[in-house]
């Protein structure tokens, strides 16, 4: 691998960056320590310190993300969303999925709800225009698809609303291999106070409903 190409490698994983400065930094405090007892222990401290933050943010990142989540591809359709009372309520489409229609970020995007899918993805061009926020400092991951295995970065959604439903902070990834195809996966399920099935209509009801927002075309 080319010096270029090694430089490359090691910006798309900040969590092996980190700890290989961190490592770095340890063993040139470990150096001078020898001659500058006082000023060597300061530095070995910091890349201890960082040797640590990089095993807790990979803790963190493993605990809250499932690196082999399955997203699968949908077909085409938009079905009607509807709010009764506490709920929102979805009608299957004629491929068989559920599709909502959403904003995020105030961007309008239609998510397809798939029930098998560990995490939320949005496509690049989506992503991009919700102005997600990445996250650099998370490794990226790989998602296993209908299509294959491909590579996601990790972002959060400051606020997906529809219905009377509101999201915000929610994790998601930016997943190249779904092509134009956004699925809300089952960390956004998790949140809502119930959800379910009936019959071809999907249910949702919101811990905490918000007013009623009007169905926006995505």
């Amino acid at each position: 691998m080319t010096p270029a190409g090694l430089l490359e490698f090691l910006k798309s994983q900040p969590l092996l960056s980190l700890a290989l400065a961190a490592v770095f930094v340890t063993v040139l405090g470990g150096m001078i320590r020898r001659s500058l007892p006082r000023f060597g222990g300061f530095v070995r401290g910091i890349g201890n310190l960082g040797l640590v933050a990089a095993l807790l943010l990979t803790i963190a990142q493993v605990a809250r993300l499932n690196p082999g989540a399955e997203i699968t591809l949908p077909g085409v359709g938009m079905p009607e969303q509807v709010v009764e009372g506490r709920e929102t309520r979805v009608q299957m489409s004629r491929d068989g999925h559920f599709w909502i229609r959403t904003r995020v970020n105030g961007t309008p995007v239609r998510f397809m709800v798939d029930t098998g899918a560990t995490l939320t993805a949005l496509s690049p061009g989506v992503a991009e225009q919700a102005r997600l926020e990445r996250q650099p400092m998370r490794a990226p991951i790989v998602l296993r698809t209908a299509n294959g295995q491909a590579m996601a970065e990790l972002a959060t959604i400051g606020e997906l609303r529809f219905g009377n439903i509101v999201a915000r902070d929610l994790d998601a990834v930016i997943a190249p291999g779904l092509g134009e195809t956004n699925v809300l996966g089952m960390n956004f399920l998790s949140r809502l106070k119930g959800w379910r099935v009936e019959g071809r209509t999907l249910v949702l009801e919101p811990k905490n409903p918000q007013a009623a927002s009007p169905a926006d075309p995505a």
